[in-house]
C-alpha cells in the first residue's frame, strides 16, 4: 500500500505536503541496505503505578490483531497532560489495566482499516474519541469508534492537542451560561491549557475575560502572552484579594460564569467576585484543596456550582458521536480562522521521555511537553 509521513515545514506548527511511499503494506524503515525492513512498535509503557520518571519505560509492544473494525495507526505526536501524569501515579478517576501504555491525546495517522471500517480510511489524520487508549506509542491498532477524524490541515501542535483541553474550554463556555458578547467570564489557572484555550474561544465570540494567575518571575511575560491571545484583563490571586479589585468591575460586568481549575481560596475569591445567580464551574483542582463555599454566596447571591469533567461528557455522549464531532468541526473552524492556537509547545523526541516527563511536573511550567513518535 501507499502510506504517507508528514515532514515538519519550517514555520512553527505546520506540516509541508504529505510525503509518499511504498512500503510493502506496513509502516518501515529503510535499511543501511537499502531493502525496506519493518520497525517493532514502542511505547512508554508502565507495570506498576508511580513516579512517572521511574515506572515508565520505552520498550517494544505487541499490536493488537487488526481484525473486521480495526484501525492500524502510526502515532504522530502525543503531549503529557496532568491527567497522564494522575493515571500514572495511580490517582486518577480512570485507570487501565495492568500492564498499560501512557498517554491519552494525541495525533495518528491510519495506515490500514479493517475490512468493516467505513468512517476512516489511509492517510486519513485521527484523534481519540475517548481517554484510556494509551497514545504514548509509535503505532497501535485501535477500534474504528474510539478514533475521531480530523483535518489534514490541522497544524501538529493544534491536532496533538485538540481532544482534551480546546474540548473543555468549549463546553464550559457553552453548557453553564448562555454568554452574550460583552459578558465577561473570570477564571483562575488562566495559564493552563485549558485557560489559553478559554481566553481565545472567549475573544472569538465577544465575551470579555479577567484571567487570575499565581505570582511568579516571569509574571510580566505570561501575562502579556496571554494579552495576546485575547486576555482583557490578568492579575495575580494577590491582587484578586485587595479591595482595589472593585475597580476592575467598573470596566467589565461582574461575571455570570467563573472557571476553578485551583480550588482551596483561589475558588473562594471566584466566587466573591460572581454575580447574582452565576455559575463556578471546577474542572480541576491543582492546589489539592477543597472548595469552600461562603454561606453568603448561596442564600444571597443564589451562586450555582458545577462540575464538569471532559471524559465524563465525552462517555454520556458516547452513542451521539455527531456531537462530538460537530464539536470538533468547530474547534478546527477557530483554529482555521487563526482564533485558536496551540498552548506553548516544547516539542521532544519520544526516545527523550523522561527530560519531557521531568519538565511537565515542574511547578510554573510554561510549555506543554509534546512526544514526538
Amino acid at each position: 500500500m501507499v502510506a504517507m509521513v508528514f515532514v515538519r515545514a519550517a514555520r512553527r506548527g505546520s506540516w509541508a505536503r504529505p510525503v509518499r511511499f511504498l512500503c510493502g503494506g506496513d509502516v518501515g524503515v529503510l535499511s543501511a541496505a537499502g531493502m525496506t525492513t519493518r520497525a517493532r512498535p514502542r511505547g512508554l509503557a508502565y507495570e506498576q503505578h508511580g513516579d512517572p520518571v521511574q515506572v515508565l519505560r520505552l520498550k517494544e509492544i505487541d499490536l493488537a490483531e487488526l481484525g473486521d473494525s480495526g484501525v492500524h495507526v502510526k502515532m504522530i505526536a502525543a503531549p503529557i497532560n496532568p491527567s497522564d501524569i494522575n493515571m500514572v501515579q495511580g490517582t486518577y478517576a480512570i485507570l487501565p489495566d495492568l500492564p498499560a501504555v501512557g498517554g491519552n491525546e494525541g495525533v495518528g495517522q491510519v495506515l490500514k482499516t479493517g475490512s468493516h471500517v467505513t468512517s476512516l480510511k489511509p492517510g486519513d489524520l485521527v484523534i481519540p474519541a475517548d481517554a484510556g487508549l494509551g497514545t504514548w506509542r509509535t503505532e497501535a491498532v485501535f477500534d474504528e469508534e474510539t478514533l475521531l477524524k480530523i483535518p489534514l490541515d490541522i497544524p501538529l501542535t493544534c491536532a496533538a492537542t485538540l481532544g482534551v483541553n480546546p474540548c473543555t474550554a468549549y463546553r464550559m463556555l457553552c453548557d453553564f451560561e448562555i454568554l452574550k458578547p460583552g459578558d465577561s467570564v473570570i477564571q483562575n489557572a488562566a495559564n493552563s491549557g485549558v485557560g489559553q484555550a478559554v481566553i481565545q474561544l472567549a475573544a472569538a465570540k465577544g465575551i470579555k475575560t479577567i484571567n487570575v494567575i499565581r505570582d511568579r518571575p516571569n509574571l510580566q511575560e505570561v501575562a502579556e502572552r496571554l494579552k495576546s491571545l485575547g486576555a482583557d484583563h490578568v492579575i495575580t490571586e494577590e491582587v484578586l484579594r485587595k479591595p482595589e479589585v472593585k475597580d476592575l468591575f467598573k470596566k467589565v460586568p461582574k461575571p455570570i460564569l467563573a472557571l476553578n481549575g485551583v480550588g482551596g481560596k483561589s475558588a473562594t475569591e471566584l466566587l466573591r467576585h460572581l454575580q447574582h445567580k452565576g455559575t463556578m464551574v471546577t474542572y480541576g483542582g491543582m492546589s489539592k484543596q477543597p472548595v469552600t463555599v461562603p454561606v453568603s454566596a448561596l442564600i444571597f447571591k443564589d451562586v450555582k456550582l458545577r462540575g464538569f469533567w471532559m471524559s465524563q461528557w465525552k462517555r454520556d455522549h458516547s452513542q451521539d458521536k455527531e456531537k462530538l464531532e460537530s464539536m470538533i468541526t468547530d474547534l478546527c473552524g477557530f483554529i482555521r480562522k487563526g482564533q485558536l492556537a496551540a498552548p506553548v509547545c516544547q516539542q521532544v523526541p519520544l526516545a527523550d521521555y523522561q527530560v519531557a516527563l521531568e519538565a511537565s511536573m515542574k511547578p510554573y511550567v510554561s510549555a506543554k511537553q509534546i512526544l514526538l513518535m
